[in-house]
């Protein structure tokens, strides 16, 4: 993820051409933090390099989800992910050949946290799958009832690994190695390739060298 603190940083186009060789095969970008026009030029670069853009939504109103998912539409982005639930999002998201992965749960503040019960947050996945959604969108690190941990194993395990992204907080080669033992479709890393977390001192592609080297020492497991 091309962001930093929930907002797409202003380099972003400038950091994925520095990068861009590297063996990642899904980009992704907020809805803020730039340009209509950047936006539509980042998704450019993205499909210009052979990967598959996503667009990741930090929203609850239906409006703003609903101008996220027709600027998705018109970049060309492949995945639209987070956001709260909404029909209308996903008709849209469909009808322009994009894969809907909606926030399970009760999400919300900011920065965005998850609260209730693991059987609501389960019960709220398997609702979503019911209303059509392809997947969810799990901030597990962002849990604050519970073990993120054993939150992301039960959902994977109930909803299927292949549905699930497990989106933020993941700044350490340990959490790379837990989310290849859980076995989502994928998790997210941003802001923690800004800040220097995996190389200290280094740049953004060389943090993300290293995320590529400690995913490389593991068998199997999300890209």
């Amino acid at each position: 993820m091309l962001t930093h603190d929930d907002v797409t940083v202003p380099d972003a186009i400038d950091c994925f051409r520095q990068a861009a060789d590297l063996p990642i095969q899904y980009w992704g970008f907020k809805d803020v933090g730039l340009t209509t026009h950047e936006m539509e030029q980042l998704v450019g670069e993205f499909r210009s390099a052979g990967k598959t853009p996503v667009l990741e939504v930090v929203s609850f109103d239906e409006k703003e989800l609903l101008d996220a998912a027709a600027l998705a539409a018109d970049c060309g982005v492949q995945y639209l992910t987070g956001g709260e639930f909404s029909p209308a999002v996903r008709e849209r998201a469909h009808s322009a050949g994009m894969r809907y992965f909606p926030f399970c749960g009760r999400v919300g503040g900011s920065p965005i946290e998850l609260t209730g019960a693991p059987e609501d947050v389960l019960a709220d996945a398997d609702r979503l799958r019911d209303l059509g959604a392809d997947g969810v969108d799990l901030v597990a690190y962002r849990y604050t009832d519970g073990d993120p941990i054993q939150l992301a194993k039960q959902v994977v395990h109930e909803f299927g690994g292949d549905k699930v992204i497990v989106a933020g907080s993941i700044n350490s080669a340990e959490r790379i190695q837990l989310m290849h033992e859980i076995g989502p479709f994928g998790y997210t890393i941003g802001g923690a390739l800004f800040d220097g977390t995996f190389a200290p001192g280094g740049s953004f592609r060389e943090n993300l060298e290293r995320v590529v080297d400690v995913d490389a020492t593991v068998d199997g497991g999300p890209r």
